[in-house]
């Protein structure tokens, strides 16, 4: 996109951030949607002539369009589109105010070039749009994720994963309702985040992606009709999944889309794991737990020369938000239809790549984000330092091990006095302990450093 229409584009998807979301224009561009459906026209038509049919036991007779060389010319038409023969379908709907019958046409314009204009009526035959269009979108969706988005998702997965390597061995202050609690090691807090990732992935590849083919009505009448002996439902599954997709029956006009909402269900619990993940950052690099790499050229603040702001995590976050308003219209939208159908999912549907797309800008931020921290060890040790009382659970639990009584209640009297526990306090109270010296050595080797269990 030129400078000049970035700054003129509606969505920031398309303007803004188009050189994130550029990736995503083979899946979900009004071009793409009309390569799909050609792309669902042809395979269909090759389909009918593997039968094949008594009408196209002759398909390519009397033309050099014989077997494979028919199946790779008519392959040809969807895989050597381009945005310019797209707008030819374009025109044709401005007479035809039908997208998908725009697309028949232009598909029998091409038969007619072929030389195959004697089969060209057998393009579309027995289908109804929403055949095309509900196993166009998600064959689109599949696609999409697999190639583009989900590698970029498990590309943030794996930075997250080599920093939980490299900071295992870090003792950190946890922190439960904002209060200091027992220590943690910061790997394994990123690894929790990990572990949460890697099972909605795992999920998510269980997945299957649905397809509605059935005609009309979903009962394939036309099919019936015409040709009765064929076993149209049985041939109906083995198209489908020989795209790659799994045939929704039995179902009206349009798909049910149940399965479609559960997928954006899956993706909308990626998206809040990390949302969860872009806060704690942010409030990590709040407490100087990290430092940020400063940018040369770059500004924090219009007004503040020293501020170097979180804005990797805080973009992440907003578009993570609006994916998931989205992702979470769509899932509850898209079931919801009227007796046979109605066309509320037409243009809904039509917005499938609008999510993916806020979660791509997610995903680079997100990755420059994390390439910018710094590990801030300073401020991670001085907060165990301050908050010596952490080891009080430790100490209470080894006491209760002893029979020592009321070890809580002792502890507690310790620790809530008000006054600053540190390091002295501790070792103070441990010396009068009337418990066993060896006991004490026990004691006298727990820290907040130490005091991180697995």
């Amino acid at each position: 996109m030129s400078d000049i229409n970035s700054l003129l584009a509606v969505s920031p998807v398309d303007g803004r951030y188009a050189a994130k979301t550029g990736c995503l224009q083979p899946y979900f561009s009004e071009y793409a949607l009309i390569r799909y459906r050609t792309r669902v026209e042809i395979e269909y038509f090759l389909a009918l002539c593997a039968i094949p049919l008594p009408g196209l036991q002759d398909v390519g007779q009397g033309t050099p369009l014989h077997g494979e060389a028919l199946a790779e010319a008519l392959r040809g038409i969807y895989r050597d589109m381009t945005p310019e023969d797209a707008l030819r379908v374009k025109e044709i709907e401005k007479v035809t105010n039908h997208d998908v019958k725009a697309v028949e046409y232009y598909i029998k314009e091409h038969f007619d070039a072929l030389g195959l204009a004697p089969w060209k009526e057998f393009i579309h035959f027995g289908l109804t749009s929403q055949d095309i269009n509900n196993t166009a979108q998600p064959l689109m969706l599949k696609e999409a994720l697999a190639e583009v988005y989900l590698p970029a998702l498990r590309e943030v997965v794996g930075i997250l994963a080599a920093d939980a390597e490299a900071w295992k061995d870090v003792a950190m202050l946890a922190k439960t309702h904002g209060q200091p609690a027992t220590p943690t090691r910061l790997g394994k807090e990123v690894q929790v985040f990990v572990a949460r990732l890697e099972e909605q992935l795992r999920q998510l590849d269980g997945m299957t992606y649905p397809a509605k083919f059935g005609g009309a009505t979903g009962n394939m009448n036309a099919h019936k009709v015409a040709y009765p002996d064929i076993d149209w439902p049985a041939f109906a599954d083995r198209f489908v999944a020989s795209l790659g997709l799994r045939r929704s029956f039995p179902t009206t006009q349009i798909d049910h889309y149940d399965n479609l909402a559960a997928l954006f269900d899956v993706l909308r619990r990626i998206n809040t794991i990390l949302i969860d993940l872009c806060r704690d950052f942010w409030t990590y690099i709040s407490m100087e737990y990290f430092r940020q790499k400063v940018v040369a050229g770059e500004v924090g603040s219009s007004a503040m020369p020293h501020k170097v702001n979180p804005i990797d995590f805080e973009n992440a976050e907003g578009n993570l938000g609006v994916a998931d308003a989205i992702f979470t219209f769509l899932s509850m939208k898209l079931p919801l239809s009227r007796l046979q159908r109605d066309l509320t999912d037409s243009t809904v549907q039509r917005n499938i790549g609008t999510p993916l797309a806020h979660g791509m800008i997610a995903f680079a931020s997100l990755k420059k984000g994390l390439g910018k921290l710094i590990l801030g060890r300073e401020a991670i040790d001085a907060d165990l330092h301050r908050n010596w009382a952490v080891v009080a659970e430790a100490l209470q639990t080894i006491l209760r091990r002893e029979g020592y009584p009321n070890p809580y209640e002792t502890l507690k009297a310790l620790t809530r006095t008000g006054a600053a526990i540190d390091e002295q306090t501790i070792a103070s109270f441990i010396d009068g302990l009337d418990v066993p010296e060896r006991v004490k050595d026990e004691m006298r080797a727990v820290s907040p450093w130490t005091y991180t269990g697995f």
